[in-house]
């Protein structure tokens, strides 16, 4: 198996795997490395350890050293420049009539290229904009249109919850979030409640959507017709935590709790005829943009 150290360029980037070599490093050390993009300066995250073929890209590009005091004065000029290069930028595109907007900039540390970031509606044909930023900054530039999850990872902000948003703290990369997961929560589909600062649903949906499975058993939608040891009925609730379903009876018209083995479904949900089952109005889940950016 491969030995590695795990290497992230953000605070809350992907981690990529390299070739530590003889050298030891520690968590939190800075060193320099060689990637796709050019020559740059991570946070060593992960120690040495092995890892399986199947999860490290294949080969593995080695560490370059360990940042010095030069280096570490030359990024913090870097970050000095890219402010710069961002306020140009923002006034080369008004020039040229541009319909984008400026979410980022980024330089390589070894001043090899130059990464603007932006958000537009549709495609934008910045040709003569980047002839006009090379002749400017002379490197190679780049512009790379990235979506709204992307921007509210770069950007930051605060969520519904008053903390910080997960994506710009500590997620490395997005996951698929459905709509699904917020009906089996039972969760208000009110897209204020469900919906994050970038319009797209809450990356928290995830977290705790592998505990409603109720074990692997399917489950009847709510909604649903199913028959009891009572009688046939409309499932109204989910109760995820006790591994029961609730019921309202059609002949008493009262509701009920069954376990799993107690109900059998009788017909799928298709039009809800229940005054508490607001979850089964909406069934069309929504995937998300996944960034799929590779520095190796």
């Amino acid at each position: 198996m491969p030995i590695v150290v795990g290497v992230r360029f953000k605070s809350a980037g992907k981690i990529y795997y390299f070739d530590p070599l003889e050298m030891v490093f520690c968590t939190g050390d800075r060193v320099i490395v060689e990637t796709a993009r050019g020559v740059e300066m991570g946070d060593i995250v992960l120690e040495r350890r092995s890892v399986e073929e199947n999860q490290a890209v294949l080969p593995l590009k080695p560490i370059i050293r360990k940042a010095t005091e030069h280096d570490l004065q030359q990024w913090q000029d870097l970050r000095e420049e890219e402010k710069n290069a961002l306020r140009i930028c923002q006034e080369k595109v008004k020039t040229h009539g541009l319909e984008m907007k400026l979410v980022d900039v980024e330089y390589t540390f070894d001043r090899g290229k130059l990464t603007f970031y932006f958000t537009a509606d549709g495609r934008v044909d910045f040709r003569e904009l980047v002839r006009d930023l090379a002749s400017v900054f002379h490197t190679r530039i780049e512009l790379r249109q990235i979506g709204v999850r992307d921007e509210a990872k770069a950007m930051g902000g605060l969520g519904t919850c008053g903390r910080s948003i997960c994506c710009a703290t500590f997620l490395g990369d997005f996951v698929p979030v459905s709509i699904r997961m917020a009906k089996e929560q039972n969760i208000s589909l009110n897209p204020a409640k469900i919906s994050g600062i970038c319009g797209r649903l809450l990356c928290c949906l995830k977290y705790e959507s592998e505990g409603y499975g109720m074990g692997g058993l399917e489950v009847p939608e709510m909604g649903s017709k199913v028959g009891t040891t009572m009688g046939e009925g409309i499932v109204t609730h989910i109760r995820t935590n006790k591994g029961t379903v609730r019921v309202k009876l059609a002949e008493t018209n009262q509701e009920s709790d069954f376990s799993l083995d107690e109900i059998v479904l009788i017909e799928k949900n298709k039009s809800c005829d229940c005054s508490k089952c607001d979850k089964c109005k909406t069934s069309t889940d929504e995937e998300p943009e996944v960034n799929k950016g590779s520095r190796q």
